[in-house]
């Protein structure tokens, strides 16, 4: 994406990601190893590493998110990541 006005209201600023819907420690109370394995093997997405706490579904809508900042950004592209490495591998 890039900015493509500065809006006083925004701080001429936008998002960089979705933002968490849960807390790590809700995430990792509320989701469940196996839910978190089928959600990434139906979308095709290897998980080397991580926690529950940075499971897909703590996080926003991505869409959702993007379109809320229609009016600050151009976006570009997209891209759904197949192998995610994270922390702990």
């Amino acid at each position: 994406m890039r900015p493509w006005r500065g809006v006083a209201a925004s701080l001429s600023s936008a998002s960089h990601g979705a933002g968490r819907l849960m807390s790590r420690t809700r995430a990792k109370a509320e989701l469940g190893e196996a839910d978190v394995r089928k959600h990434l093997a139906a979308h095709g997405i290897e998980l080397i590493g991580g926690g529950l706490d940075e499971a897909p579904m703590a996080y926003k809508d991505i869409h959702t998110v993007m379109a809320s900042q229609r009016e600050l950004v151009d976006v570009l592209g997209a891209f759904t990541p197949k192998i995610v490495r994270m922390d702990g591998a």
